[in-house]
């Protein structure tokens, strides 16, 4: 059904392969494009958006639900704060 396909990083003009198996991968996750990176430009961009499990942290009371929780930014009096599950259902 699938067969390798050599592909050009657009980052840095190098040939790689795209190959069967993460072919059907793509579509098992019902992703469209073909990857446009080979993987030491993939992971160098992963790593210049830095590890997100580092991410300064802030402590927040729901607006909604009143549950304490975290989040990513520093919160303000002027807006209110949403934990995930409530941030969710009012994303709808």
């Amino acid at each position: 059904m699938y067969t390798d396909k050599t592909l050009t990083c657009k980052e840095c003009g190098a040939e790689f392969v795209f190959t069967a198996n993460e072919q059907e991968f793509y579509a098992e996750k019902g992703f469209t494009n073909e990857p446009q990176r080979c993987k030491p430009c993939r992971d160098a961009r992963k790593a210049a958006r830095g590890d997100r499990s580092t991410r300064q942290m802030y402590d927040a009371v729901c607006a909604s639900c009143g549950k304490t929780c975290q989040v990513p930014f520093e919160p303000r009096n002027d807006r209110p704060v949403y934990c995930s599950e409530c941030f969710e259902a009012n994303k709808r």
